[in-house]
Parts: structure tokens; sequence; C-alpha cells
């Protein structure tokens, strides 16, 4: 169905069924509640440390096992707050410190696979445009050029891909 479409529909409808549509829409589908649960109470910064949470958790474990490193749970993270039109601060801001975590990690850990540098050096590069895109390069700049120096000092393989 087309915008236009459902403009139509929607405008045709009397205001008791649009709540019930509404209404089922909130109960039926798991990404509306959140959307009207972030819309009514956007706790943006509690999101956000559950998140760092999250993620840290993925590089230090609190309990004995291995660590997963996975990039996706970050990523997973990212695209819901970008679906709920979160702030771009705390986006950006979440989005370097899931790599700064995991600059940390292989500071204190050797890393054998060539995927994990790939990785982060993708969220690099994502990181680097969201944020020039929101125009906030001003505000992260220090932050990206630390990460730049720390992957130098590392001396990962595919140190020349990190550049502002």
């Amino acid at each position: 169905m087309s915008k236009r479409a459902l403009k139509k529909y929607v405008g045709e409808l009397t205001k008791e069924q649009l709540e019930e549509q509404i209404l089922e829409l909130y109960s039926r589908l798991k990404e509306v509640k959140e959307f009207y649960n972030f819309v009514f109470n956007p706790n943006e910064k509690k999101r956000i440390e559950e998140c760092k949470f999250k993620i840290q958790k993925e590089y230090f474990p609190l309990s004995r096992r291995k660590p997963k490193k996975r990039r996706s749970v970050a990523q997973k993270c990212i695209k819901a707050f970008l679906k709920l039109g979160m702030e771009p601060n705390y986006i950006a801001d979440l989005m370097l410190f899931n790599i700064e975590t995991a600059l940390l990690f292989s500071a204190e850990n050797t890393i054998k696979q060539e995927s994990f540098y790939i990785s982060i050096q993708r969220s690099f590069i994502e990181a680097g445009k969201y944020i020039s895109d929101v125009g906030l390069t001003h505000v992260f700049e220090d932050r990206l050029e630390k990460i730049i120096n720390e992957v130098w000092e590392q001396e990962w393989f595919n140190k020349e891909a990190f550049v502002l």
C-alpha cells in the first residue's frame, strides 16, 4: 500500500476506528509498542546505559565465560535507537563507546581473527559517517582522533583505514 493510499484510508476512518486500529497495532506489533513506549517515556540516558552495559559484557563478561566480542550487539542497539529517532548525540556516543571498548579489549588481549579488526574498522567508518552527517564532528573529533591514535599504537594491520 502506498503512503497516499494509506492517507486516504486513514482519512475515511472515524475517530473510534482509528483508535481501535492503533490499539490493535500496539498489542500485535512489538515495534509499535516500543515506539509508543519511547514517545511517552523516552528515558534516553537509561536506554543508552543499558546498551553500553551489554556491549561491555561482550568484551568483559561478568562471569568467567569467554568474551564473545560480537559487533552485532552494538549494531542492534544502534539500529533500534535510529528507528526510534533518538537524539543523535546519544547514538554517536554509543557508536564510539563500542569502538573504544573493543580497543580496550584488544590492548589487553591478543586477537588473531582478522574479522575482529575489519569489523571494528567498519564500525569506525559508520560512526564517522553518521557523526559527519548529523553535524557533530566538532563534538566528537577528539574521541575519533584518540581512536585513530590507539589503533596506530596497537599496530593493527588495517590502521591506514582509520582516518577522519
